[in-house]
């Protein structure tokens, strides 16, 4: 609730197919699609954004489920956080379940959703480090019937961004059928409002670790050097086995690559991190050393 009225939008439209949504932005640029709202009507009360039209994307009923295709899930945009968390989700994709019933209080979990999440692209939403983790794509729909596919990734580094008319319509996970877990530690920012997130699947396909820390940075942070290295100690032909000392380290190797300490000065002394930032890199070890150690128990 807010204490004033914010202006009112001058149209809304309510599509009930993707290209028909697709159609509307086209033909009113200065639209904007909502789907549960959460983002946009913060942005709304907060007095940073009038929208001069909406299009509405409840009553799009093909992106608010799920199919499998070719090893893969193509998981509708609209699907909500609640939907995502319950337990026959939870059994095809765990860690995006995880992150889903973690995003905040229910009211926010009910109305929020997957292609949500991505579009506004905040560096808490708790689906962008799994997304990214996953290695997932998303299919853009655009004018005429148009569809491109972009890694997630690229979406949230800014190296393709959406284009005029263009809606997030699905999104394409692997399916590893192998552990996976989603960890997050919070601060006191917000009610479930991650300080630091992490994502770890394991990939027995290819004896792979990936990994993605969330909320310290604009877009989650892959470090790759620490994956490949703790994949090679990893006893792929025994259980996954693995000493523990190496649990240790990977957590240290995460926080280094992802948090890594300040530049030499001039004199080549290595100024200290602060405390805050220290604590932020303790805590992204420990979420990464104790998501190996549940992937691998």
């Amino acid at each position: 609730m807010t204490t004033h009225a914010p202006q009112a939008a001058q149209a809304v439209t309510l599509p009930t197919t993707l290209d028909e949504a697709v159609a509307a932005l086209a033909a009113v640029p200065a639209a904007v699609p909502v789907a549960g709202g959460t983002d946009l009507m913060a942005a709304v009360n907060s007095g940073q954004l009038r929208p001069a039209a909406l299009v509405g994307l409840g009553r799009i009923s093909e992106i608010r489920g799920w199919q499998y295709q070719d090893g893969h899930a193509l998981l509708g945009a609209g699907l909500t956080h609640a939907r995502m968390g319950r337990p026959d989700f939870a059994a095809l994709i765990p860690a995006l379940a995880a992150a889903a019933r973690a995003a905040g209080p229910p009211q926010i979990r009910n109305a929020g959703t997957l292609g949500g999440n991505i579009a506004s692209a905040a560096p808490t939403g708790d689906a962008l480090p799994v997304l990214a983790a996953l290695e997932a794509t998303l299919i853009i729909a655009g004018p005429d019937g148009a569809r491109r596919e972009v890694p997630v990734s690229h979406l949230l580094a800014g190296m393709e961004m959406l284009r005029a008319g263009e809606l997030i319509g699905y999104v394409r996970v692997p399916l590893l059928h192998a552990p996976q877990v989603f960890l997050k530690a919070t601060g006191r920012t917000g009610p479930g409002r991650a300080m630091a997130s992490v994502a770890l699947v394991l990939d027995p396909a290819r004896r792979g670790v990936r990994c993605a820390v969330g909320a310290i940075a604009p877009m989650p942070l892959r470090p790759l050097e620490a994956e490949e290295w703790v994949a090679r100690l990893i006893d792929w032909d025994n259980g996954r086995a693995i000493v523990p000392e190496a649990l240790h380290a990977f957590g240290e190797y995460v926080a280094a690559a992802c948090i890594p300490d300040a530049a030499p000065a001039e004199d080549g002394s290595v100024p200290q991190l602060p405390p805050a930032v220290l604590h932020l890199r303790r805590t992204v070890a420990a979420l990464a050393r104790r998501a190996l150690g549940r992937a691998l128990s």
